[in-house]
């Protein structure tokens, strides 16, 4: 089965990344430094446009070898606000859901949005688990899969080349299967 190029809940659009989305990935990682530095090792000064080039073009590689789905999280008015994305890096059967937001569009349930329309493109692409790995200190990020009925089921440590500067050194992998979804309201 084929990855959507679009997905789309509830009011907010995902699209895959093009190689001309550069320069706004650029302006977005390097606009949100102070909010996803702690959290995202490879966001730290110095983060350029060979760095934002890589990203993209890393996802256009990833989707041709169907090892992940990366889309760019579209705001208000379909302009780039973030990142959300799909990818096998848990074994077979099993794809990680990863994000990022601008600080700017934190605290609107954009994110737990987005991840809802990755939790339904998962399955349907024949997953039959999911996951969100993020640091134990990072509330933010792990009130999105509490939200979703996400069970946690790992605390692991964080490898030393993803260790972040706020990190506490421990991963929490919350798991969510198809017949652990909850209803929720269309």
């Amino acid at each position: 089965m084929e990855p959507h190029e679009k997905l789309h809940h509830d009011g907010v659009d995902l699209r895959r990344w093009r190689l001309e989305d550069a320069g706004v990935v650029l302006r977005l990682v390097t606009e949100s430094l102070e909010h996803l530095g702690p959290w995202l090792p490879w966001a730290k000064p110095g983060y350029g446009m060979k760095e934002a080039a890589d990203f993209v073009g890393k996802n256009d590689r990833d989707w041709a070898q169907r090892t992940a789905f990366n889309y760019a999280v579209l705001g208000p008015d379909q302009q780039v606000i973030g990142a959300a994305g799909l990818m096998s890096r848990i074994g077979p059967g099993g794809l990680e859901i990863g994000y990022w937001l601008h600080r700017d569009f934190e605290g609107r349930g954009i994110m737990r949005r987005a991840v809802i329309a990755l939790i339904d493109e998962g399955f349907r692409l024949g997953a039959d688990r999911l996951e969100i790995w993020h640091d134990e200190a990072n509330a933010r990020s792990g009130a999105i899969p509490k939200s979703l009925g996400f069970i946690e089921v790992d605390r692991c440590p964080v490898p030393e080349d993803q260790l972040a500067p706020a990190g506490s050194g421990t991963h929490l992998v919350w798991r969510l299967t198809a017949s652990g979804l909850p209803r929720r309201p269309e």
